[in-house]
This record gives C-alpha cells, sequence and structure tokens, in this order.
C-alpha cells in the first residue's frame, strides 16, 4: 500500500490476529534514513538494530543518519543515493537493513505470518531488498506490476546462500544486450559475521488474468506458491486494460470484460489464490470461498485504520468524507511514470488538486520510478517522465510521454509524514491512493467512534465466516 502505509506497526497487528500482515517494500531505505532523522520516536529502530546478525553496518547506518531529537522541521531531510545498477556499497547496506527492520518489527511478539510486496516495475533496489526482508525471517514474498518471473529462483538461491541475478528491462536495448543487477551475499559479507542460514518465503504473484497466472506457473524461474488475483479496483496501480487503451468521459481507463479474471481458468492450474479489489466489504470473504480462492486481500480499509502509516489528518478527512459518501478516487492514466493507471484520491490540499499541483516545482529527487536507459555507447542512463521535462527531453525521452506525470516518489512520502523540505523553501504535499472501497471505510467505525482499528476491520470482515 503506498510507501510506509503498510508499516511495521500495520502488519504487526494484522499478524497478531491470526492473518497474513503484510508491510509494503517500497521505499524503505528511505523510509528508514527518515524516520532515523526523525529522532526513531519509541526507539524501534534502535531495537530491531540490535538484533541485526551484521553490526558494523548497522552502527555505519546509524551514525549517517541517526538524528538525537529528530531534526529541524525546517531543515530538508539528508538525502540518501539513487538505486542503480552498480549501487554504492553504503545504499545496498541501507537497503539491506531497512527491510530486515521492517519485517523483523512485524514479526516481533507473535508467531504470525508477515508478508512484504515489492514492485515488479521498481527493478534496481529489489535483491538487496529481498535479502534483507529475508535476514527479517519474512515468511511471504509479494510481487505485482509487472511479470515476476525471476523472483522464485532469487529466492531459491538466497535460502542456499547463493548469488543472484536479475535481469533489467532496458528501454534501447539493442538485440543481444543483457543489463543486470547481481547480489552475492557471500562476497558482500566477507569478513563481518558468518550468513545465517536463511528460509526460503512462498511466494505470491499478484495478477490480473488467467494468461499471466498460467505464464508464472510454468515459467517462472522457480516455485510459485499462489497467486493475489487483483481487479481494476484496487489501489495503487492497477494493470492497464487489455487492447487499446480507451478513456471514459472523467478521462479513466474503461475496463470490459476481457479485463475480468477468470477464476476457472485460475483454479484449474492447481494452486492457491487469494482475491484482491473491493473485497473489503461484508459478503465478500464467503463470494471468495464460493469461486474457489483461499481469501482475500484487504489494502484500502487497513490504510485508514489507526495502525497505518498515512498522517492521522489525512487519514481522518477521508473516513469523515466515507461518512458522508463525498470522497471520490480517480483511475488517472499517466500519474505514474511506470505507464500504469493509477488511482489518487481526490482531496483539497493534496497534490490531485491542479492548484496545489501547479505550485509543485518539477524535481526528481528520490528516482524510484526512474526507467534505465541506453545510451548510444552502450552505458545506462536513468530518466523519469516526472523528472523535469527538459532533462527528461535531453535524455531521449519523448515529450508526449511528459504530460501529466505526477512524482509519486515525493508525494507518497509526504503522506506517510516525512514530506522533504526542498532547498527552494517548497514542501512536499502529499498524494494519496486507494481502491474504489475507499467510500466504505467508514462502516469499521463503531458507535462513538470516529476512527478505528485493524481489529475492527479483521472482526467486520470475518463476523459472516
Amino acid at each position: 500500500m503506498g510507501v510506509g502505509v503498510s508499516c511495521w506497526a500495520l502488519a504487526n497487528a494484522v499478524s497478531k490476529l491470526g492473518q497474513l500482515g503484510v508491510v509494503s517494500g517500497t521505499a524503505l531505505d528511505l523510509v528508514l534514513a527518515r524516520r532515523l532523522q526523525m529522532g526513531d520516536p519509541g526507539g524501534h529502530i534502535e531495537r530491531a538494530f540490535s538484533h541485526f546478525p551484521f553490526k558494523e553496518i548497522a552502527n555505519r547506518v546509524w551514525e549517517t543518519y541517526f538524528v538525537a531529537g529528530g531534526k529541524d522541521p525546517n531543515k530538508p531531510f539528508k538525502p540518501i543515493p539513487m538505486a542503480s545498477v552498480n549501487p554504492p556499497r553504503a545504499l545496498t547496506e541501507l537497503m539491506i537493513l531497512a527491510n530486515f527492520t521492517e519485517v523483523f518489527l512485524a514479526k516481533e511478539g507473535h508467531n504470525g505470518v508477515v508478508g512484504i510486496n515489492f514492485l515488479e516495475k521498481i527493478q534496481m533496489p529489489n535483491l538487496a531488498s529481498i535479502f534483507g526482508a529475508m535476514l527479517g525471517g519474512v515468511d511471504y514474498v509479494l510481487m505485482g506490476a509487472g511479470i515476476p518471473r525471476a523472483i522464485p529462483g532469487i529466492l531459491d538461491n538466497f535460502a542456499e546462500g547463493k548469488a543472484a541475478k536479475l535481469r533489467l528491462d532496458v528501454e534501447q536495448a539493442q538485440a543481444g544486450e543483457e543489463f543486470a543487477c547481481t547480489f552475492d551475499p557471500q562476497t558482500f559479507f566477507q569478513g563481518l559475521s558468518p550468513l545465517p542460514t536463511l528460509q526460503r518465503p512462498k511466494f505470491l504473484a499478484i495478477i490480473s488474468s488467467a494468461v499471466l497466472a498460467l505464464s508464472l506457473a510454468k515459467k517462472s524461474s522457480g516455485k510459485v506458491d499462489g497467486f493475489i488475483v487483483e481487479g481494476a479496483t484496487a489501489g495503487g496501480h492497477n494493470a492497464p486494460p487489455r487492447g487499446t487503451m480507451q478513456l471514459s468521459e472523467r478521462g479513466e481507463p474503461i475496463y470490459g470484460e476481457r479485463d475480468t479474471p477468470e477464476l476457472d481458468k485460475i483454479k484449474a492450474i492447481g494452486l492457491p489464490f487469494w482475491l484482491a479489489g473491493s473485497f473489503g466489504q461484508a459478503g465478500k470473504l464467503p463470494e471468495a470461498l464460493r469461486h474457489g480462492a483461499v481469501g482475500i486481500q484487504v489494502g484500502t480499509a487497513f490504510a485508514f485504520c489507526e495502525e497505518s502509516g498515512i498522517n492521522p489528518k489525512l487519514r481522518q478527512q477521508v473516513i469523515e468524507k466515507s461518512r458522508t459518501r463525498s470522497v471520490h478516487v480517480y483511475t488517472d492514466p499517466v500519474a505514474s511514470p511506470t505507464g500504469f493507471p493509477f488511482k489518487v484520491i481526490q482531496l483539497e490540499g493534496t497534490l490531485s488538486d491542479p492548484e496545489v499541483y501547479s505550485t509543485r516545482p518539477r524535481i526528481c529527487d528520490l528516482g524510484y520510478l526512474r526507467h534505465p536507459y541506453r545510451k548510444e555507447d552502450g552505458t545506462l542512463g536513468y530518466r523519469c517522465p516526472s523528472e523535469p521535462i527538459k532533462d527528461y527531453v535531453r535524455k531521449g525521452g519523448a515529450l508526449e510521454e511528459t504530460v501529466g506525470r505526477k512524482c509519486l516518489c515525493n508525494g507518497l512520502m509526504a503522506t506517510v509524514e516525512l514530506p522533504q523540505q526542498q532547498s527552494s523553501g517548497y514542501r512536499e504535499e502529499p498524494l494519496m491512493t486507494a481502491g474504489d472501497d475507499v467510500t466504505n471505510v467508514a462502516q469499521f467505525l463503531k458507535p462513538g467512534r470516529t476512527s478505528y482499528s485493524a481489529a475492527d476491520v479483521i472482526e467486520y470482515l470475518l463476523a459472516e465466516q
């Protein structure tokens, strides 16, 4: 769920209640670095660091980013390096430690299972991030926004202490060329503490069609353990409609019968699957079970509970709008630099407001959604359709690809109370994502309450089981 929304506290609460709590694995290196600069409220990060098996790395990261008492709110956060095909060692250490920390805290104090969700579209951080999550003992790895055939084999290799390689999707690559990220734990940790034995987490692919499910089941580099079948009403990134993109009068992608997952064919594959996308309502769990699913995945309902990472003021605004049925979600076909449709809550004071968006200087200083591309000399460059237009075009990008793009990286960080104060004086504003079910989140409120907990959501959804 976005960046830092499905945080360790939320996943921990869900797992304690016997369900699969899932943390968002997107940009955890940046989230950790900024939490440390906020002074590590509650001391949770310090506690997790004390359990990290490589003390030298934990000490280096702490010394680099921790600010006692928290930084001056009018000063910018210290930046971290952007991901690349050959990242500096300090960034790899930060990625590993950040994913370990989030999973460790999510698993602390109970015997339940915990998962982590990555985006296939954000490829360059994935090897280090997956390894860090496995060091933390993660039980499930989930991945969507692409075709993650290579991930099961990567999990196998890391569980055996072996090196892993992830081929990159590089724009303008020539026939026969291959660009890849590699990570060898034996080499990386050489001279430090011995590598602990890692368990191989189960892998769940997030898919939207039976065709993709079958392809992943047959052609992946290792075992796929199940599927999350996600419909177009789910939050965050949606799979594009099949065929030529057509837009409604509101400018949203039109999904048709071809985009409805063929559940009978998915069931016939013989692997467990969960249904997602507007399943956070009464009656939806029994419905999913009747279709052969083993359960449901719910995001939006938990995004607005008390344990979520969303700024409480924003969370409360959305709940109040849900009460009056006045909250709206727009499926923006161009906002995301990935090219995938992206759901945006229409909320005053956020980047969904054209006036607010128009005041933001165009800048790309985080780079998670940059695309690697092949330069004329055969080396890799990086560009993002949301970066300054002149920079994108100078790097060979098409001008039309920049139209309507938004900086998801900065907007989503601001949503979880970690906004950057730019040197220009501009303070990053939030950008909120949710599924169509956001109109119903007020249903979880109990009489006399203005907020609800993760336990309230689970109690409501299991009532009919």
